[in-house]
C-alpha cells in the first residue's frame, strides 16, 4: 500500500472536527475540573502529589496504549495510504518514551505522597509495595517491560531487525500489564471514564491483534503458493519491513 494522502477536503473535516471535539471536552469538564483542583489546593495541599501523580498515570497509560495502536496499525500497514511510514514509525517511538518519562514521573511523585508513604524500594522492587502490592507490582513490571521496549528502539541496529522484533512483542505484555495495574490498584477503576478507558483500549488492541493475526495467516498462506507457482508476491501480501526513518 503506497503513500497517497487525505484529500484536502477530508483533512479540512478532520481538523474541524477535532477542534469542535476538544472544545466540547474542554467545556464540558474543565470548569469541573479546575473547581476540583483548587478546593485540593486551598483545602488540603497535602494531596497535590496524590493528584498530580494520578493525572501522569492517566496519561501515561494513554501514550502507552497509543505506541502499542500505532504499532499494530503500522503491522498491518493501515496507515500506509494516509501517513509517511517513517513518520509513523517515529510517532510510534516517540508515543513509547514520552509513556515512559511519564510512568516514571508518576512513581517519583508517589514518594512525596504522604498519603502511603512510598520508598525508593517499594517503587523499584516488584511487589514489596506497601499498598495492593500485586497490582502495584504487574505495574511495576510492565514499566521494566516499557523500559526495555523504548530502550530497543535506540539499539535497533546494534540488536538486529529480528531481535528487535522479538523484543517489541513485549509490548503487548506491557499493555496488559498497565491495564491490569490501573484496575487493580483501585485508585480510578470505580469512575465511569476509567472504566470506559480501558474497555476502549483493550477492545482496539484486541480488534488490531486479531486482524494483524488473520492478514499475517492469509499473507502467509499467498506467499506459499506463489512459491509453488512460481508467480510475483503481491505487494499487498510481501514480508513487512520496518525501516529506520531517515
Amino acid at each position: 500500500m503506497t503513500y497517497r494522502g487525505l484529500p484536502v477536503a477530508v483533512r479540512a473535516a478532520l481538523g474541524i472536527a477535532l477542534v469542535i471535539g476538544i472544545g466540547v471536552m474542554l467545556g464540558l469538564t474543565m470548569p469541573t475540573a479546575l473547581s476540583a483542583v483548587a478546593g485540593v489546593i486551598v483545602e488540603t495541599p497535602t494531596k497535590i502529589p496524590w493528584l498530580t501523580s494520578r493525572v501522569t498515570a492517566f496519561l501515561a497509560y494513554v501514550a502507552i496504549t497509543a505506541s502499542v495502536v500505532y504499532g499494530l496499525l503500522l503491522s498491518t500497514k493501515l496507515l500506509d495510504a494516509i501517513a509517511h511510514r517513517p513518520v509513523s514509525f517515529a510517532l510510534h517511538q516517540d508515543l513509547a518514551a514520552v509513556g515512559l518519562g511519564l510512568a516514571a514521573i508518576h512513581g517519583a511523585l508517589l514518594t512525596l505522597d504522604q498519603t502511603i508513604n512510598f520508598s525508593i524500594a517499594d517503587l523499584l522492587v516488584p511487589f514489596a509495595s506497601p499498598y495492593r502490592p500485586i497490582g502495584v507490582g504487574i505495574g511495576q513490571l510492565a514499566f521494566y517491560v516499557v523500559t526495555l521496549v523504548t530502550l530497543s528502539f535506540y539499539a535497533r541496529r546494534r540488536i538486529g531487525q529480528r531481535t528487535w522484533r522479538l523484543i517489541h512483542y513485549l509490548t503487548f505484555l506491557a499493555f496488559i500489564g498497565s491495564t491490569a495495574h490501573g484496575i487493580l490498584t483501585g485508585t480510578d477503576s470505580s469512575q465511569p471514564w476509567a472504566f470506559w478507558t480501558y474497555a476502549g483500549s483493550a477492545t482496539i488492541v484486541v480488534f488490531l491483534t486479531v486482524y494483524r493475526i488473520v492478514t499475517g495467516v492469509a499473507s502467509s498462506r499467498e506467499r506459499r503458493s506463489a512459491a509453488r507457482s512460481g508467480r510475483a508476491i503481491p505487494a499487498a501480501v510481501a514480508p513487512l519491513t520496518l525501516r529506520r526513518p531517515a
